[in-house]
């Protein structure tokens, strides 16, 4: 029998990534220091960092025809994620991101492309054969459709054994009024440093413990904090904490949310305890920053 997979729903697109001595001051001629292409976007590298931790894998959304998506899908079948669910919308132009990472800051900064790509519907969702998955996660994005995808699964669960039941997760990272419907949905919420502030927390615990009103009885809220660590209130309201685990030299920083992510998720769906997933998501977002992409983090 066929293992059951972790799907994960959002964004993938082509990161054009410059690394740099130094983030380029205005009206200078900086030299890079390297650039290289990488496919990148929040749930196709939570895909990339399943993969290599041993979990099979599946990603959902949205690409164009193209360069640029001959890459990410050659990329995404490399580390064996499956692509059973790529919406092609063959009018629309690819998404890509410029990205500048410094070296002597450890830090990246983004310019991403606003394209005309629509991400994945309600109604593309419905072709997804919901029993082939024990876990599925959402970047949040199109919220209004997100939640009714997750209806879907919930609807599914009620009809179903309880070890057959589909476990599900949000990420809400983008500070953006639309996207805070999906705190009220998913067993698991990710909320981020940025998104915490916007709601007027200064730390994760404090997060945590004051957007737990906000999601549904039951369900458990997570939120990482850059060197802080990360923070997580559980079905009990039991606050679970983990320092962060920072490598000895900062090479990489882009994608470490998403790798944590996704080492939380694995090992929860694993059976792992909450406290026990959120040090080993800490650990492995640690391990990324020390190395350029993603090989090396296992």
């Amino acid at each position: 029998m066929e293992d059951k997979r972790i799907l994960c729903v959002g964004l993938v697109c082509l990161d054009i990534i410059s690394v740099v001595d130094a983030y380029p001051v205005e009206d200078t001629d900086t030299r890079c220091l390297s650039q290289r292409w990488q496919r990148g976007g929040n749930a196709s590298n939570s895909c990339t960092v399943l993969s290599l931790l041993g979990a099979p894998c599946a990603f959902m959304g949205s690409l164009a025809p193209g360069h640029a998506a001959d890459f990410v899908l050659a990329d995404l079948r490399r580390y064996a994620v499956e692509l059973t669910h790529v919406v092609l919308h063959p009018t629309s132009s690819f998404p890509t991101s410029i990205v500048i990472s410094s070296v002597s800051r450890g830090t990246r900064t983004i310019l991403h492309t606003n394209s005309n790509l629509p991400d994945v519907t309600a109604q593309d969702f419905e072709r997804v054969d919901l029993r082939r998955y024990k876990w599925i996660h959402w970047e949040g994005r199109n919220a209004a459709e997100q939640v009714k995808m997750i209806q879907q699964v919930e609807e599914h669960n009620r009809t179903c054994p309880a070890q057959e039941r589909v476990a599900t997760s949000v990420e809400v990272e983008k500070p953006r009024q639309e996207l805070y419907q999906l705190l009220g949905y998913g067993d698991v919420v990710f909320v981020s440093k940025d998104v915490a502030k916007d709601s007027g927390f200064q730390s994760a615990p404090a997060a945590v413990q004051g957007l737990r009103p906000r999601v549904r009885p039951g369900a458990t809220v997570i939120c990482a904090w850059a060197e802080d660590g990360a923070a997580a209130l559980g079905p009990d309201g039991t606050l679970v904490r983990s320092p962060a685990f920072p490598p000895a030299r900062v090479v990489d920083t882009l994608g470490a949310g998403d790798t944590f992510n996704a080492a939380v998720i694995l090992a929860l769906s694993r059976g792992r305890s909450l406290q026990e997933a959120l040090t080993f998501g800490c650990r492995v977002a640690g391990r990324k920053c020390g190395v350029q992409g993603y090989e090396g983090i296992v």
